[in-house]
């Protein structure tokens, strides 16, 4: 899945400025050694003369002078390097440097992102996601089901029954969104395991070269609020990624605003295919009467529906300390 064009854009310009400072760093180390080995400046002249005379006699039909001014420049090539170690350099000082000897600071490899490319790529989508140092502790690796009981009911189902519904329903997604194009809403009381849920299906996408985007419906709101009445150009991310996550809807101060860029970003998104997670503390009942029927329609319609129960674990793990 390409990158949004900003932020391909963004590593490109890294190695731009990457060949810039290796061109730099050469041509100073040139000066240097033309400064302290006068020799090696004369044998650079000889290498242009005899470059530019072989070249005349190519365009005049010999066929000869290939193989020969490859020779002789080869030669000229050993002297040189045989100067630079006499006076304590090593061979190779004026040859070019890379950050990255692989793609030599090009970004690709027969036409493939290198490594360095994809690491990039991969840091520009934690530091997008807005998520940070988050999703290195939070995580599938790390959920932990023994939080949940199994001996509590609520509507059918024990709390540890319906977070390894959760869990694999947002597996199921973080493997597949791309493909299939769903949209998830967790709702549930307040501290159980909603946030970390999304968290895991964040890191899992951002692994994966996914772009992410998350924010708690607070900042959201107020991003868009500065994009409608500030023109600060902040939508462009929200817009285009390829999963958003707002987290904790019902927060934000909700008012016909909010209402109207919700409706509004939930039904794009939709559109264009674009996949969507939300978490709630608010049943599918609140949602309707704090929103519209409107909004509440497209949630049903389009998201799949997990509720998760059981007991605060941010309280569990403090009593457990």
């Amino acid at each position: 899945m390409p990158l949004p064009t900003n932020l391909y854009d963004q590593i490109m310009r890294t190695y731009e400025q990457r060949q810039l400072d290796n061109h730099k760093r050469q041509m100073a180390r040139y000066d240097e050694v033309y400064e302290n080995i006068p020799a090696i400046k004369e044998l650079d002249n000889r290498v242009s003369t005899l470059s530019i005379a072989k070249a005349k006699q190519m365009i005049e039909g010999d066929e000869t002078v290939l193989g020969s001014i490859k020779e002789d420049l080869h030669l000229l090539f050993l002297e040189k390097r045989n100067l630079l170690k006499e006076h304590g350099y090593p061979a190779d000082y004026l040859e070019p440097t890379y950050t990255c000897e692989d793609c030599q600071d090009t970004g690709y490899i027969d036409n493939k992102k290198c490594h360095c490319f994809k690491q990039q790529e991969i840091k520009l989508l934690y530091r997008q996601s807005n998520l940070g140092e988050i999703l290195k502790d939070e995580n599938f690796s790390t959920f932990d089901l023994n939080y949940y009981s199994d001996k509590d009911n609520h509507g059918g189902r024990s709390s540890r029954e319906s977070a390894i519904i959760a869990l694999n329903a947002c597996q199921a997604f973080a493997n597949n969104f791309m493909k299939t194009h769903e949209n998830l809403l967790l709702f549930g009381d307040t501290g159980v395991g909603k946030t970390f849920l999304t968290h895991c299906v964040a890191k899992q996408a951002i692994a994966d070269n996914r772009s992410v985007v998350y924010f708690t419906a607070t900042d959201f709101f107020n991003t868009l609020a500065d994009e409608a009445f500030r023109h600060k150009g902040n939508s462009e991310n929200i817009e285009n990624c390829d999963l958003l996550i707002i987290d904790d809807l019902g927060t934000e101060f909700a008012n016909s605003f909010t209402n109207s860029q919700l409706f509004a970003f939930i039904n794009d998104r939709i559109l264009h295919r674009k996949a969507t997670i939300i978490s709630t503390n608010l049943s599918p009942g609140d949602l309707k009467i704090q929103y519209s029927e409107r909004i509440f329609s497209r949630l049903s319609s389009a998201y799949t529906i997990l509720r998760m129960t059981g007991e605060d674990i941010r309280i569990q793990k403090k009593l457990n300390k």
